[in-house]
């Protein structure tokens, strides 16, 4: 039974408000009051501690047909987020237990039961759960030894790598036995976090010089493996520099997903027919009967050390939507998180 003084009268939540045009702007968003009701039967009342930012959302921001529905205009925006469990009229939750939920961008949340995961604070950060051992985590897992099927040996670069799927890429190549690890990023102190601290072998600022020049420099006997977060003309210079039979996971276009008009192909396009390059698409959730797998790994690497990550982590849900645009920005280094405090 819950103690129902412990709902509050009004939460807050973001509304889309209008569809974005290029960049999203402030105007396109508004923070808005609700009222907050006790939980249905098979529900439970969740107040969110951490939510996740996402580049996929700028997708569902467009009235488009995609693998997922965009978000609804004057509807609360949804995506990760844990909280904990403050009235439950469903069994198995206690109040008091952590979840993981799909309704981030609100400040309390009313979850149907089958639709939140359990979360044990004691093994990670609450916040870890969406990101490393979360779906970030499970797509740099499911994208690089399932979708691009690495084999120890294997040269690997990473586009966007200091970011939460990036960064963990890079460290999983590496655990798992990479003859060399390479990685682009917006910024030299990006490109000394990845040396230095995530253990890539290499690492180059994309803004600095043109990619492929960048990329065959420091990959000179070419690559075996791309993990595409960029898109564009990192792309392109993968696609020269991957060897014959290389395998590429586009999991992402961050550089593209703010334009207005569609962006050019790689002019190289044909090399992939004589190399006979495998280029594949990722979605994480073609890939959960990896989880298990996926939590018993990344657990033990983190226990041992030999994982790394980091957060960045902006407070309040005010400033939700500036982080948002923040992490489109490349402002992150590693998963970006919004932290509701008070």
């Amino acid at each position: 039974m819950s103690d129902l003084s412990a709902i509050p009268a009004v939460s807050r939540e973001w509304h889309l408000v209008a569809r974005p045009q290029g960049w999203p702007t402030a105007a396109d968003f508004a923070l808005r009051e609700v009222p907050v009701a006790a939980p249905a039967p098979g529900h439970i009342l969740v107040r969110n501690l951490h939510m996740s930012v996402d580049p996929y959302m700028r997708g569902r921001m467009n009235d488009v047909k995609s693998y997922i529905p965009p978000f609804e205009l004057d509807r609360p925006m949804d995506g990760g987020a844990v909280g904990e469990v403050i009235a439950s009229a469903a069994e198995g939750f206690e109040v008091g237990d952590h979840v993981l939920h799909g309704l981030g961008w609100r400040e309390y949340a009313d979850v149907e039961a089958g639709q939140a995961t359990k979360v044990d604070g004691s093994l990670a950060p609450l916040s870890a759960y969406l990101g490393v051992l979360g779906m970030p985590g499970m797509t740099a897992y499911a994208g690089l030894f399932e979708t691009a099927s690495f084999k120890e040996g294997d040269a690997v670069f990473v586009s966007g790598a200091a970011g939460a799927v990036g960064s963990l890429v890079g460290q999983f190549a590496k655990i798992k036995g990479a003859s060399r690890v390479i990685g682009s990023a917006g910024s030299d102190e990006k490109v000394k976090l990845l040396t230095e601290k995530y253990g890539f072998d290499a690492a180059f600022n994309y803004k600095a010089a043109p990619v492929a020049e960048q990329l065959k420099g420091a990959a000179p006997e070419g690559i075996d493996v791309y993990f595409d977060n960029v898109g564009g003309d990192h792309l392109e210079a993968a696609i020269s520099s991957l060897k014959v039979h290389g395998r590429a996971t586009l999991c992402g276009a961050i550089a593209q997903y703010n334009d207005t008009e569609p962006a050019p192909g790689p002019r190289n396009l044909v090399a992939v027919i004589g190399k006979r390059l495998r280029l594949q698409g990722i979605l994480v959730n073609d890939h959960w009967g990896l989880k298990d797998q996926f939590v018993k790994d990344v657990a033990g690497w983190l226990r041992s050390g030999e994982l790394r990550y980091d957060e960045t982590v902006v407070e309040g849900i005010e400033n939700g939507v500036d982080a948002f645009l923040g992490m489109l920005r490349g402002e992150n280094t590693g998963k970006m998180i919004v932290s509701f405090t008070g």
